[in-house]
């Protein structure tokens, strides 16, 4: 049993350490408006705890958050390993400001062979399931795709969507290059074609040598039965496996498969790299930088107690709730007992074994992740730098109130308008905040009620939505668009009683090249800052950013309205009959071209239904 201790208040610490227990559990910082400051486990709560106001040296990124304790909350459990569990949860549902948090798994793809009569290759991202084999996580997509483009020039499995494969009369330009075998027109039978994907599942798997045997003893099959057709196919097959076993170097070392993470930092940012072995082969790697510090709120010392805190907080907030290999290298000693010790205490999930000095193959990988991430630490400081630069000059150039200090709290918002003449109109927002564009931030407004095309009355309206009820302001919020839109941004700021000075609009240059836009303030004064001055290269980037949004939401929506609205129009069409006509034909096209008997085939279609929606949209 766990039990929670509140501290009163009015908090007084002499009373607050000496209540303390010997006991293992978590402990929580508030600060004097309650927000989370700090979630931490501990062994000995009272040694732990007490150590934060007794000793002193500590990093400027602990002692700025002792200065700010107001209150504090501490849990007892029954274990340093269950302690770590429960501040894993609540680092993860409660985010507070000075634990380093890394962002989560679920960004990461994965490749998919689903498992239909002739199951498809596919890249994915999202929860996996029991419903196909996948594979990964990949570092990123470009390692899935290489993997895919192995999988086609050695299997030639197909790869287009189930629709696609359910309609399709004749083989598809793959075929003809040989990175398909075509089995939705019978080029290959289903025993041959299921023979090529157990081949494939055995490769991602690392048994090389046992796929090699395989196919070498169906080339020699196919010699002896004359079909050298067949047999030339299979030798091609050997070769191209071949050359990517070549060229990876990994043959016959798929026991080594494994994640390897190494921990460093420069004294402003922290950084985890992790690589992955994937069927004996490094797929590479990709750095994770800590977001307290990517913040901008404080700054991290190299230490060994921090960079072991790093270690085992990214290993505790990536591998919760999955083992996806059997072993874990790190580059650091005591955060790889620490690790293990928790890893220990999951349930549900295989065991993952924790290597700190792995000899061969290993060791070289773990050096190289270390230079990796080294690397990665000079990059974001360089681009961090040009970052500011831009800030400092952006700032300066229009004159925005904002110390030094500050400039990591810059705060843009960006507006667009998007539709194809008139049609499914939306407005977009962006944010650019932490020096950084903050895709969660981001906004889509679908615009309804103006005159189709209208693009002053659609600005009007999404930023009235947008600022009606708004506690605190953006530091600037740009406009796309001329005059007119920036006046109708006006208008809404002086009717909301909001201060107008800080909207600036953004007008397209000459033949609308890059480096050519004007400023429009809100005075009526242009300015054009030329092609390569910083603070425009900032503004246009945020601006194309609100413009990417925009398309891609209008795009979506429009796509919708058009396969869903004719159909919606029919009784008896509901979501999920819709859903079906538009999948077993692939599209409302493939549905126009469809007979009365073909729609009628479809689940939950009657012929009388099937007529009219034939009717329908031969009419339309």
């Amino acid at each position: 049993m766990s039990g929670a201790v509140k501290i009163p208040e009015a908090f007084d610490r002499e009373a607050f350490l000496q209540s303390l227990p010997d006991q293992p559990g978590i402990y929580r910082f508030y600060d004097a408006e309650g927000g989370l400051l700090y979630v931490g486990k501990a062994r000995n709560l009272k040694r732990r705890v007490s150590s934060y106001f007794q000793k002193s040296g500590h990093g400027p990124r602990i002692a700025h958050m002792v200065g700010q304790i107001a209150n504090a909350e501490i849990s007892l459990v029954r274990s340093e390993a269950e302690a770590l569990l429960l501040e894993n949860n609540l680092i993860k549902t409660q985010s507070p400001r000075y634990n380093i948090l890394f962002r989560d798994d679920k960004s990461y793809p994965y490749l998919r062979i689903s498992r239909h009569a002739s199951p498809r290759i596919s890249f994915y991202r999202g929860a996996v399931d029991q419903r196909a084999d996948y594979f990964g996580p990949f570092p990123n997509g470009w390692a899935v795709k290489e993997s895919i483009q192995i999988l086609q020039k050695v299997f030639q499995l197909r790869n287009c969507t189930d629709s696609s494969f359910s309609n399709r009369s004749r083989p598809c330009l793959l075929h003809q290059i040989r990175r398909c075998s075509a089995p939705c027109v019978g080029a290959i039978s289903p025993e041959a074609y299921q023979s090529d994907v157990r081949d494939a599942l055995a490769f991602l798997r690392g048994e090389h040598d046992r796929v090699l045997k395989n196919l070498e003893s169906k080339m020699l099959a196919a010699s002896e039965a004359l079909e050298f057709e067949k047999a030339a196919t299979h030798r091609d097959q050997i070769g191209a496996l071949s050359r990517v076993l070549q060229q990876h170097s990994m043959e016959g070392e798929a026991d080594l498969d494994c994640d390897i993470l190494a921990v460093a930092s420069d004294g402003q940012r922290t950084v985890v790299n992790r690589a992955m072995v994937r069927g004996g082969r490094h797929l590479g790697d990709r750095p994770y930088f800590s977001q307290a510090l990517a913040s901008g709120d404080a700054t991290l010392q190299d230490d060994a107690e921090t960079l072991d805190e790093a270690l085992l907080a990214f290993a505790s907030q990536t591998y919760a709730e999955q083992s996806p290999v059997s072993v874990l290298v790190v580059n650091r000693a005591e955060a790889a007992a620490a690790i293990s010790e928790w890893l220990s205490q999951r349930e549900g999930l295989r065991p993952m074994r924790v290597l700190h000095s792995p000899p061969g193959r290993r060791r070289e990988w773990l050096e190289l992740a270390v230079d990796n991430a080294r690397l990665a630490l000079m990059r974001r400081a360089q681009e961090q730098g040009g970052a500011r630069a831009r800030i400092r000059l952006l700032v300066d150039t229009l004159g925005i109130s904002l110390p030094e200090d500050d400039l990591g709290r810059l705060w843009i918002e960006c507006f667009d308008i998007s539709h194809t003449a008139g049609e499914a109109t939306q407005g977009s927002c962006v944010v650019f905040r932490g020096e950084a564009m903050q895709p969660s931030e981001y906004r889509r407004f679908n615009v309804d009620g103006i005159t189709p095309g209208d693009d002053y009355a659609a600005m009007r309206q999404v930023m009235t939505r947008r600022y009606s009820d708004v506690a605190e302001l953006p530091d600037l919020v740009l406009v796309d668009g001329g005059k007119g839109q920036l006046a109708q941004a006006r208008e809404v700021f002086e009717q909301l009683g909001h201060d107008p000075g800080i909207l600036v609009g953004v007008a397209k240059g000459e033949g609308r090249k890059v480096g050519l836009e004007r400023l429009i303030f809100i005075d009526g004064t242009e300015r054009a800052l030329g092609r390569d001055h910083g603070a425009l290269m900032l503004i246009a980037e945020i601006r194309d950013e609100a413009h990417r949004f925009a398309i891609t939401g209008m795009r979506a929506r429009r796509a919708k309205a058009r396969t869903g609205s004719v159909l919606d129009d029919i009784e008896g069409i509901g979501p999920k009959r819709r859903q079906r006509l538009l999948a077993r034909f692939g599209g409302l096209q493939g549905l126009r071209a469809a007979s009365v008997d073909d729609v009628a085939r479809v689940d939950g279609i009657s012929r009388s239904l099937a007529e009219q929606i034939v009717q329908q949209l031969r009419s339309v």
